[in-house]
């Protein structure tokens, strides 16, 4: 290994003993030298403080790939342009970052460590900036877009049907971010309901959690004739268009949303398609008849519920993992599988998964944890680990299903 990635992934791994700690005092450095730049970031700053950290944590482990890292970048810098983000803003970042690994990494910290992290955080900026202005020359930062429906489907879950003022491309299982009036700055991801239609509209599936700003505003908030703002499509579990693969698609909770959306995009390609709705109770098949239009009008679509916790009438009874093996016949190796959901559901079924015999590389999902910024809000969440990179069990591997 090289010194320069050695060093800088030495250097993290000081961060990592107190992330709070290295995460405030970055934050107090920072808007210590440039007050006007706390406006670019929600009241709350608990969820930046993760993301910002995971943010560092993907730059410094991949800094052995720089294929995966140019592209993550590049990614990042176009997302950035819907906070407002400026290439100014970037210095302030950089110099707020050298100080807080001078301080929390102080037993490492001299020339080389501060020349290779001086040069890993300039060949970032650099990349995002790069990508920034070459998206706006053809794309808007964010699209205002009207509620125009708003079907509460439980006391805790709506469906959104939003129409952008401009056309908003997309492709079946991608997810927009989300920022509502009540909490501006604050964006939030949500994948996407259905395929792209004629007249431009989506849906969305929301669940209000507990103390979720954004989620909470959407589902008790919102009304129709109300206008949210929407960051752009991501997300890479989309159908490769050249595939005849059939698919086994897998959707708990409102993971259901690109599971549906990919249902809807294959069910003219004369592909099988089973698509499995998990859930604890009936209830939580919130969706079950939308899901059985679906079916009715794609002969090779398979709607299969499975209840956990009180099966009843058609549904299986079992975890998702437990019932896989029923479901599935003949070789699996050919088969393309797509799994969305709560992340104990998918690490669970993307294992049974593999212990059935279907190829790693043919098993897709997106936990949408990743896509972290680097200035702004909106990264990854959940804990990291300095023995490995971050992502690799949160994004969707190539080949698309």
């Amino acid at each position: 290994m090289a010194p320069e990635p050695r060093t800088i992934k030495e250097c993290f791994a000081r961060l990592e003993a107190d992330p709070a700690g290295a995460m405030s005092y970055f934050y107090g450095r920072l808007f210590a030298a440039e007050p006007q730049l706390r406006a670019l970031f929600p009241p709350a700053m608990g969820h930046q403080h993760d993301r910002f950290f995971h943010a560092l944590l993907r730059i410094a482990w991949s800094q052995d790939n720089p294929g995966e890292l140019a592209g993550h970048l590049g990614r990042l810098g176009r997302g950035h342009r819907k906070y407002g983000v400026l290439r100014e803003h970037y210095a302030a970042v950089g110099a707020a970052l050298t100080a807080t690994l001078r301080v929390h990494a102080a037993d490492l910290w001299g020339p080389a460590a501060e020349d290779a992290w001086t040069a890993a955080y300039r060949h970032a900026a650099d990349t995002m900036i790069a990508a920034a202005e070459r998206d706006a020359e053809h794309a808007p930062a964010w699209w205002a877009a009207e509620v125009t429906g708003h079907d509460r489907r439980a006391p805790d879950l709506a469906v959104l049907t939003l129409r952008p003022e401009r056309p908003l491309p997309y492709s079946a299982g991608q997810h927009v971010t989300v920022q509502s009036a009540r909490w501006p700055r604050m964006w939030r991801p949500y994948s996407i309901a259905n395929a792209p239609r004629p007249d431009g509209t989506l849906s969305l599936h929301v669940r209000a959690l507990p103390g979720g700003w954004v989620s909470g505003a959407l589902v008790r908030g919102t009304a129709p004739g109300d206008t949210v703002l929407l960051g752009p499509a991501e997300g890479a579990m989309t159908l490769a268009p050249d595939s005849r693969r059939d698919l086994l698609l897998i959707g708990g909770g409102t993971g259901l949303s690109p599971m549906k959306a990919l249902a809807e995009a294959a069910a003219g390609s004369g592909r099988g398609i089973r698509l499995v709705v998990a859930a604890r109770t009936v209830d939580g098949l919130y969706d079950l008849p939308d899901l059985r239009l679906l079916e009715s009008a794609c002969p090779r679509l398979r709607v299969v519920p499975v209840l956990s916790r009180s099966p009843g009438g058609s549904a299986l009874g079992g975890r998702v993992p437990d019932v896989l093996p029923g479901l599935l016949d003949g070789d699996v190796r050919d088969l393309t599988a797509c799994v969305a959901g709560p992340a104990p559901l998918v690490r669970a079924t993307v294992t049974a998964l593999q212990r059935l015999g279907v190829p790693l590389q043919r098993i897709h999902h997106d936990l949408l944890a990743a896509g972290d910024p680097v200035t702004s809000p909106r990264a990854p969440g959940g804990t990291g680990s300095s023995s490995r990179p971050p992502g690799r069990t949160t994004r969707s591997p190539v080949p698309r299903p």
